[in-house]
């Protein structure tokens, strides 16, 4: 019986409490709309390309290190709570330890052994993923951010369209360390869009850059104005478009589709609507696009942005 004379014990309300909890927390963790199929990417997309499995992987093996010291923290928390809770009969201040070395010793290591390797797998995809010289890219786009849509600059030679990428001043900013891998007599075509442009097959909002199935892409970025960041959702990879300095990377689209994309470093006032999409067809029906965009007249380049700055080329000649 309680001191004020009830016969309800105080335990009840918090074991009450504790079980309304962990059905809240069941129901949070089985209605997120998720199958069985979609657990294992742990909140990651489909990947798209052949080179999105490597960043699933990665993103993979962190979470699950993260849950294994997750199990660790809390059992060992959950252990100290139950087996070395205060006593109801004793009162006596229980044995103070200090200075343990060994456990010190553990607590210091074990991040940094942990660190370590992750530091390792990730600078190992990393460096596997920004490559530029383990194949030549089948084609290259050059991706323009700008406040606030995007261009893009097909870089490829185009029936009846003349002109050459590695010349064109249109196309200055980029340095020569990527336009060595540029085709020769590429004229090209551009495509622009503005944040009301919309995806004529899905109703997406934003210009839609086209991309042939099966071939390496490489996108050269650049900026007009300020940092950007191109994201293609589903590729599971994004890089900075950045003023004054050229990025650059490449994928090999796998699967067929119209993909969603975005910018994915705040930009300004109108962020939220510089949105785009990817469209991957057929090598031939990507050709055939090509095609259009010169019937249409757009036919050259536009201009890709802010040319570097003297301590950003000695920085790429010192790299070099």
């Amino acid at each position: 019986m309680s001191p004020n004379g009830s016969d309800r014990s105080p335990r009840r309300p918090m074991r009450r409490k504790l079980l309304q909890a962990m059905t809240a927390g069941l129901v949070l963790a089985t209605a997120t709309g998720c199958t069985y199929k979609d657990f294992p990417r742990l909140g990651m997309p489909t990947p798209t390309t052949e080179e999105a499995p490597r960043i699933l992987s990665l993103w993979q093996g962190s979470w699950a290190a993260a849950l294994a010291v997750g199990v660790l923290v809390w059992g060992l928390i959950i252990w100290s709570a139950i087996f070395h809770r205060r006593s109801r009969t004793k009162i006596e201040v229980p044995a103070q330890t200090r200075y343990n070395m060994p456990i010190e010793a553990l607590y210091t290591v074990v991040p940094l052994i942990i660190v370590s390797v992750l530091f390792y797998f990730t600078a190992r995809d990393e460096t596997k993923l920004l490559s530029l010289t383990d194949k030549k890219p089948d084609v290259t786009v050059n991706v323009v951010g700008f406040q606030w849509s995007w261009g893009f600059n097909y870089i490829t030679p185009v029936d009846g369209v003349p002109g050459d990428a590695k010349t064109d001043p249109n196309l200055a900013a980029i340095p020569d360390r990527f336009k060595k891998d540029f085709p020769a007599a590429a004229g090209g075509v551009y495509d622009v869009g503005t944040p009301g442009t919309k995806n004529p097959q899905t109703g997406n909002p934003g210009p839609t850059l086209w991309l042939p199935k099966g071939e390496t892409v490489r996108f050269v970025l650049t900026s007009r104005d300020v940092i950007h960041s191109f994201w293609v959702v589903p590729f599971l990879m994004k890089m900075d478009v950045i003023p004054g300095h050229t990025n650059a990377f490449q994928v090999t689209p796998n699967q067929e589709g119209t993909f969603l994309g975005k910018c994915a470093e705040l930009c300004g006032v109108d962020h939220s609507r510089m949105l785009f999409n990817v469209k991957v067809v057929s090598p031939e029906r990507y050709q055939q696009h090509l095609k259009d965009l010169a019937k249409k007249g757009q036919t050259g380049y536009v201009p890709a942005g802010i040319a570097q700055t003297s301590h950003e080329k000695n920085r790429e000649t010192n790299n070099l």
